[in-house]
């Protein structure tokens, strides 16, 4: 290398924006007149002095030479091949330290890993992005890469080296945007960010957009973690996953906020503590899956994660990744299925987070009628570019499978497929056809739920979309979206607002109550009472209910039938099986003391034995997402304001009969019509005392007459209760 080149590529190096330090630092070989030779460059700023000590093939330490004062080393060896060696640089106390100079070591990227992420096809893209405890060449310590196509130069900082960006400078691999670098002898635990130095302007820092692991909030940086160190113990669980069909199954869903759900000593519980109470709970109260708010990392706790900074990192608001893992694992050893929500609609502004990556619109649009969302100020993907599609995915795919989680629920899905969303006209730009539909986020969505199907069998894929698009659960090959279920967000809005009627007025609003079934089977549905419901001042379940405090516990228990007995799954927000009373709050714990009120504790037992109901009898669930699983009795008794219909699976015999009286006048000698005939078991009654009902009803069972009804030719007079549910079966 020429002399006035070497210069200029010391002084690059002590400004930190030389564009391939590789190609200066480390160990190369130089030809002389008198022969081959090693010259050996290192750039160490903290050091007064630093030697050479080979560890293979080379002779005794050897002194480099000051080049430069910011700390530029280099040594003239006599050998012509490379060897290992370490680097001892002396304080200016005096104090000694050694260690391997990174860019003495190769890439541990493959010609293939580099291919997949240039083309953005590679589905396991966490697995080369991000810091990964790596040995290389016998030598253990961190490998990082980051993709930043726009930089002029990326360097890994921490406390490690003092935040120096001008030092662990990344190698560019050309073409593809995309930085590695290997850190000898750092640990697991190691707190770092990527200093980025954009084309234009100073150098700022960004958290690891694959980043494993973070800093507790209020701090940014990314830590270094190893995700091969948890051993699981949920292998009968995940051995069945790949076999199970949710749509033929029960599906009760408990949706939870750990921040809230229960407190110890004026706190959060961590992960470990929600462990050791959360899977008993759910299990003793019979729901089948806990679904929770998303737990990837987010700096604001109002935002309750859906504000995602960290999308590789389970919030260390509660422990660390493997404890983590560990919650989920407690559930499955309780046969309790995982759902998580999951943000890919938009990210926000956050200085360490996406926004602006490498100094340019990476993630996002650039255009901000694409790439800002109006309602909520944050930033929206572009799913037209192939790598920001292929991080959404990966993200995806490693939730299921490194976290073993069963399946996503992906947030608002509806401001994801219009380009018009929120937007007045004007304020937004048509698709290549003219039209308001995102083709780009269309075919993400397709692809996604294809991938997932492929590469996490048994896992589900449930979209948050609240308007009528067409096929959001109908495969791709038939023009669908391909998610297995669709949270059914009209039903949740019209049953509400039928529930907050008094009663006195039902009568008139009974088409909230029956227009969903108009469309119950076009889509698979989720029947979500959601976290949505009950917070920033729509009131808690109980609080909407109209009537005094009787009629409250009453019609909140009604509610919670009504939900169950009609076709879809189920989902329910922690608290409504409490009774609370206010509103939920990020802020605070459950009001668990509630349940020592008989009241409340009456409509925990209420959910207890409906989910108990629910998962014993099939006809509840095993064919619900077809015609065939419902049939009405009667809808026209409007003045009565009382419903009735029949729930059906596929065995022959197996019919429930639910009838609702949403008034809290009794109804005698009340008859509707049924297909066989014999004695009808009082499967619930929720009035019943034991749960702080008024115990009217039919006795437990009751005979049909021979006296035709509604199109059928028995019937049975029944005694129906006050605001109260009927779910009977004819005993074989």
């Amino acid at each position: 290398m020429a002399e006035a080149t070497l210069d200029q590529d010391v002084e690059r190096i002590v400004r930190g924006d030389h564009p391939n330090p590789f190609g200066v630092l480390g160990m190369h070989r130089v030809r002389l007149v008198q022969g081959d030779v090693l010259a050996l460059r290192a750039f160490v700023p903290w050091a007064a002095r630093l030697e050479m000590v080979p560890e293979d093939g080379g002779t005794g330490p050897t002194e480099l030479n000051r080049v430069h004062d910011a700390g530029f080393f280099e040594a003239v060896i006599p050998a012509a091949d490379r060897f290992r060696y370490r680097l001892r640089a002396t304080n200016g106390d005096g104090s000694a330290h050694e260690f391997h100079d990174p860019y003495s070591f190769p890439t541990t990227l493959s010609d293939l890993d580099l291919h997949l992420l240039g083309e953005g096809t590679d589905l396991e893209l966490y697995r080369k992005l991000g810091a990964h405890v790596r040995t290389v060449e016998g030598v253990t310590g961190v490998r990082f890469g980051v993709w930043a196509p726009n930089a002029e130069r990326v360097s890994v900082v921490g406390e490690f080296n003092g935040w120096d960006g001008r030092q662990h400078v990344m190698r560019l691999h050309p073409g593809i945007g995309v930085y590695d670098l290997f850190i000898p002898d750092l640990q697991p635990g190691a707190i770092y960010k990527y200093e980025i130095k954009p084309k234009n302007g100073p150098p700022f820092l960004k958290a690891d957009p694959v980043g494993f692991r973070s800093e507790v909030r209020p701090a940014t940086a990314s830590v270094v973690h190893d995700l091969n160190q948890y051993d699981w113990g949920d292998h009968d669980w995940m051995g069945a996953r790949g076999q199970r069909d949710a749509v033929h199954e029960p599906m009760l869903v408990y949706e939870v906020h750990l921040g809230s759900w229960r407190w110890r000593d004026d706190r959060p519980m961590t992960y470990r503590e929600l462990a050791e109470e959360l899977p008993a709970y759910v299990a003793e109260m019979g729901f089948t899956h806990v679904e929770m708010l998303p737990v990837m990392e987010h700096p604001y706790d109002p935002s309750w994660g859906y504000q995602v900074t960290g999308y590789f990192a389970p919030t260390s608001r509660f422990g660390s990744p493997d404890d983590f893992r560990y919650l989920v694992d407690q559930l499955h050893r309780r046969n309790i299925g995982v759902i998580l929500d999951w943000v890919p609609a938009h990210f926000p502004r956050d200085a360490a987070g996406l926004r602006r990556f490498d100094g340019s619109p990476l993630y996002e649009h650039a255009d901000p009628r694409l790439g800002e969302h109006p309602d909520w100020g944050t930033m929206i993907f572009n799913y037209g570019r192939n790598e920001v599609r292929n991080f959404l995915l990966s993200n995806a795919l490693y939730w299921l499978n490194e976290y073993h989680i069963d399946g996503l629920r992906v947030d608002a899905v509806a401001s994801m497929l219009y380009l018009d969303y929120s937007r007045k006209q004007g304020e937004w730009i048509p698709n290549r056809y003219g039209g308001r539909e995102n083709l780009d986020a269309i075919d993400f969505f397709r692809y996604l739920n294809h991938v997932v199907r492929e590469r996490a069998p048994g896992t589900l894929m449930i979209a948050e979309e609240s308007t009528a698009w067409p096929g959001v659960t109908q495969t791709p090959e038939y023009g669908g979206l391909g998610f297995h279920f669709k949270w059914n967000m009209g039903w949740m809005n019209d049953f509400l607002r039928f529930v907050e009627q008094e009663p006195i007025y039902r009568k008139y609003h009974f088409g909230l109550l029956t227009f969903s079934l108009m469309y119950a089977f076009s889509e698979r549905f989720v029947l979500p009472i959601s976290h949505d419901e009950v917070v920033h001042g729509k009131r808690s379940l109980l609080d909407k209910m109209p009537g005094d405090e009787w009629q409250r516990f009453a019609n909140l228990r009604l509610l919670l039938a009504y939900q169950y007995t009609r076709p879809g799954k189920k989902l329910l927000f922690m608290g409504g099986e409490l009774a609370q009373w206010s509103e939920w709050s990020e802020g605070r714990s459950l009001d668990w003391h509630l349940t020592e009120n008989p009241l409340n504790g009456g409509v925990q037992r209420w959910m207890r034995d409906l989910n108990a109901v629910y998962q014993r009898e099939s006809a509840f669930w095993d064919s619900d997402c077809t015609h065939e699983s419902f049939q009405w009795i009667d809808f026209h008794d409007v003045e009565n304001s009382v419903l009735a219909f029949v729930r059906r699976g596929f065995e022959p015999d197996d019919e429930v009969v639910v009838v609702c009286n949403f008034t809290p006048v009794p109804r005698h000698d009340y008859r509707i019509g049924v297909a066989g005939a014999g004695q009808y078991r009082e499967l619930l009654n929720s009035d019943a005392e034991v749960y702080g009902g008024s115990n009217v009803g039919n006795r437990g069972a009751v005979q049909t007459e021979p006296a035709a009804s509604h199109g059928r030719p028995h019937s049975l007079l029944l005694t129906l209760p006050p605001l109260g549910i009927l779910v009977l079966k004819r005993e074989q």
